[in-house]
């Protein structure tokens, strides 16, 4: 920026586990974002390296990380980004058209609760069910990943909490490991572990024992 250089992220290390729920906790401009999007290969790092499984990200081509993006990671914004003039059910048959094993998506929609909103376009949708036609949307491909940035930001407190149910029961019945960005301590609870994140660094990672449903949590 200018003739300031700026460390969105320093000395990071960190593993992902198949099947795992992991918070990345943090305060605004802490890297959060920046770290999950690198491990989902919409960035790369400018020293250090990321791999996945026996795949090196560190260097590869565009087309090695869309092929990547497309068949391993699923990721929720925290703004929706569903096209308005298509309904539910066809904005997630856009990502089952491209991917080599997906779910129907009426499937998909019907695990986040939302069987009998099929054929509705999303003006016609609160912002909580926008959020889950855009979480269907990312698990009908079936990923390795689901990478969710501040996926609650944009809801009130009843809407996020239903949210946060439906990732909880994916990462359960699906076994997709789960990545959520968020600066809402009480989410922690719902971890397997939890990574704190300060000026581009990680100050600690927590091991929860007993993993709480959102029901569970004290907010």
């Amino acid at each position: 920026m200018g003739e300031v250089q700026v460390h969105a992220l320093k000395n990071v290390s960190l593993d992902l586990y198949e099947g795992e729920f992991i918070v990345l906790l943090g305060a605004s401009g802490s890297g959060k974002s920046t770290l999950l999007n690198i491990l989902g290969g919409l960035d790369t790092p400018t020293s250090g390296s990321i791999r996945y499984l026996d795949t090196d990200l560190t260097s590869a081509s565009d087309m090695v990380l869309t092929q990547f993006r497309r068949d391993h990671v699923g990721f929720v914004f925290q703004f929706y980004n569903l096209i308005p003039s298509l309904t539910a059910l066809e904005n997630v048959a856009l990502v089952t058209e491209i991917s080599p094993d997906p779910m129907d998506p009426a499937e998909a929609l019907a695990l986040v609760g939302l069987a009998d909103r099929v054929d509705h376009f999303p003006a016609q949708l609160s912002g909580g069910e926008q959020q889950r036609v855009a979480i269907a949307r990312a698990i009908a491909k079936r990923p390795d990943m689901l990478l969710c940035d501040e996926p609650t930001g944009a809801l009130d407190f009843q809407t996020g909490k239903l949210v946060l149910e439906v990732l909880e029961r994916i990462n359960r019945e699906l076994g997709t490991t789960t990545a959520v960005i968020t600066h809402n301590a009480a989410i922690a609870g719902m971890a397997h572990r939890v990574v704190y994140i300060s000026s581009g660094q990680i100050t600690r990672i927590e091991t929860n024992a007993s993993r709480l449903t959102p029901a569970e949590i004290s907010w």
